[in-house]
């Protein structure tokens, strides 16, 4: 004990010479420009496509208010808390010194309250790291004497009050006062201010977000000693310690996590972390929120039920574009972000299927095929280097001579791989590289089927071709960022290219909206009042669903599937999976435009689907309507 004397001796003796420190020190020796300048920066905002925002990129929810803004009772809180004599020191409270070694020895010699100034514990916040040292303890004493010669009191309090951490990434009373109450500093009352400065002195231990109760008993001791410094009346203790904390509720944003996740690991390598979470960019985003409101609902409530009827592992991603432009107006990176930050929509790689094959049939109708041609579905021994390949129909049966325009709305594997072999694997390879798939695509007959891999992303900007008059665009989910002034700093180069001219492109489109039509109609006796033109695709033993389907407005690509790649079981189609969340996105989003729009050299005609020849018998239920050049 007479050590612990002996410090606090040496301790009183070393604050003394730091006063006479002080007055010989020029001011200018310390540079203060950060306490007259500090700025925390602020966050940079994700913009949706009306200009409003939707998501925001920053370190900590720190938002500043001046010292006039702050009521009286929640600066008494804070002098009551942690600085009695903060109107009365010069930095270093020696009265608080004294205090607090009678306070300790009280408690066996323990450390049971500090004496740091509210003006050290700025200090200490601007200046210095979290290391315990001498040395940085001598150099806090020195820079808390300048400060208190150089700022007013107001000044250093508003500073203090502005940037002091609340826990759980909250700094300032402000954002504080927000977070916890749903009010603006100005707002609270006596008991939420003294609430407030409950929790500086140890976060993790006293936010009413972690431990109400805990909380709630510092709050209640920070009330007393104002009652006991005259700073409330007795009426005003009694009422504030009876009052529980109500806390707001947390809202958190669960819009478009997965975008938002891509969208930072882009800026973060372009523009740097700094930059990023404190320099005030704006970020004209493509996202729209009624649509992707929408689409969370929907596949949510398809995907639970996915879990618990086909399995727990299923998941999937869905995309819309704004067809004419490109713009991702919603984005489904998977079920569940939480748990997987894994961006399926862009970084997961699926084996295509049947979604494939409107490319087999465009670069047939290139070649001089047309819709009304006839095929037969027959059994098919291809010989592949010494190997026989027999095609399979999903139906493992075949149906005899049918248009080329059935074998794509019934999806027939043989009569693909046909039109393929007529057309020539190369023809095919270097059409579908037109339309940016990435991977290596095989020359071989078993492409008429889909096997190549290709992300979502590129899915949906493949299949956009068709509702797109025949031209690819790139899929983009930024427009421009502007920096702190206001400044455009960047601007995406959208590709686009013609793949198709109008008149392939308008045959093959109107083919596609055969079996969207015959969808509704036999599995959901439904309608929808606009074209729509769509196709499925299934891989062997269901390892993937697609569905990929355009309106004159939107095209909406989805899959479900399992991560590992494993079967999802027997009889798992899109009909069932993943077109209901299609259909039900589409119809409470509508079309403004109702209808596609054709190149005005191709005639309609109407024909029987199985023998091709034109019929005005509209009322056979055979008869399709196609067009040809």
């Amino acid at each position: 004990m007479r050590l612990y004397y002996f410090f606090i001796f040496i301790f009183l003796l070393i604050c003394l010479i730091l006063g006479i420190i002080a007055n010989i020190f020029n001011n200018r020796v310390v540079d203060f420009s950060v306490l007259e300048n500090y700025n925390p920066g602020k966050p940079s905002i994700l913009l949706d496509d009306e200009g409003n925002e939707w998501a925001r990129f920053e370190l900590d929810k720190r938002e500043l208010v001046n010292f006039d803004q702050f009521p009286k009772h929640l600066i008494d809180a804070f002098i009551a808390s942690e600085d009695r004599e903060f109107f009365n020191h010069s930095g270093i409270s020696y009265k608080g010194i004294i205090r607090s070694i009678f306070v300790n020895i009280k408690h066996g010699g323990k450390l049971v309250q500090g004496a740091s100034t509210i003006t050290q514990q700025l200090v200490k916040l601007l200046f210095f790291d979290s290391k315990k040292t001498f040395k940085r303890k001598i150099k806090e004493q020195i820079y808390s004497l300048l400060v208190e010669r150089q700022f007013s009191k107001e000044q250093i309090l508003q500073l203090y009050l502005n940037n002091i951490y609340f826990g759980c990434g909250i700094y300032g009373v402000e954002a504080a006062s927000q977070r916890f109450f749903g009010k603006t500093v100005k707002e609270i009352n006596i008991e939420q201010a003294a609430n407030l400065a409950a929790v500086i002195r140890s976060p993790g231990s006293y936010s009413p977000m972690l431990n109400l109760c805990a909380s709630k008993k510092r709050r209640d001791l920070i009330l007393d000693l104002m009652r006991k410094l005259k700073y409330i009346a007795v009426q005003e203790y009694d009422l504030a310690v009876s009052t529980d904390i109500k806390l707001v509720s947390s809202e958190n944003n669960n819009l478009a996590l997965h975008l938002k996740e891509t969208i930072r690991i882009f800026l973060e390598e372009k523009f740097g972390k700094e930059k990023l979470y404190s320099g005030s960019l704006k970020i004209q985003t493509t996202l729209n929120r009624h649509i992707q409101e929408i689409s969370q609902k929907e596949f949510l409530s398809k995907f639970t039920k996915l879990k618990q009827e086909i399995n727990p592992d299923v998941d999937g991603a869905l995309i819309t574009l704004e067809s004419n432009s490109g713009e991702i107006k919603a984005l489904i990176g998977g079920y569940n972000f939480s748990a997987s930050k894994f961006n399926r929509a862009f970084q997961a790689k699926r084996q295509m299927g049947s979604i494939f094959k409107p490319i087999v049939y465009a670069a047939g109708i290139e070649s001089g095929m047309s819709f009304d041609d006839v095929e037969v579905d027959e059994p098919l021994e291809i010989n592949i280097n010494g190997s026989v390949w027999t095609p399979q129909n999903n139906t493992r049966d075949f149906e005899g001579p049918m248009s080329l325009v059935r074998a794509l709305s019934y999806s027939k594997n043989t009569i693909a791989v046909k039109t393929l072999l007529k057309v020539g694997c190369n023809k095919v390879v270097n059409l579908a590289k037109k339309f940016k798939l990435s991977s290596k695509i095989e020359p071989y007959p078993s492409l008429a089927l889909g096997c190549v891999d290709a992300s979502l992303k590129e899915s949906v900007a493949a299949f956009n071709v068709f509702a797109n008059n025949g031209t690819y665009i790139e899929p983009h989910f930024i427009k421009w960022i502007k920096d702190e002034h206001g400044l455009k700093i960047f601007k995406p180069d959208v590709k686009k290219e013609e793949v198709l001219t109008p008149v392939v492109n308008g045959q093959v489109s109107k083919a596609l909206s055969i079996g969207i039509q015959r969808y509704l109609k036999t599995f959901f006796e439904s309608s929808i009042p606009f074209d729509a033109i769509g196709k499925t695709g299934t891989t062997n033993d269901s390892r993937t669903c697609w569905f990929c389907g355009s309106t004159p407005e939107y095209t909406t690509a989805l899959y479900i599937g399992c991560d590992s790649n494993k079967s999802m079981g027997k009889a798992v189609y899109p009909v069932k999976t993943v077109f209901p969340i299609w259909l039900a996105l589409h119809k409470q989003i509508g079309s403004d435009k109702k209808r596609f729009s054709y190149d005005p050299l191709l005639k309609e005609i109407h024909i029987d689907w199985f023998t091709g020849i034109e019929t005005n018998d509209l009322d056979n239920s055979n008869v399709v309507s196609i067009l040809v050049s």
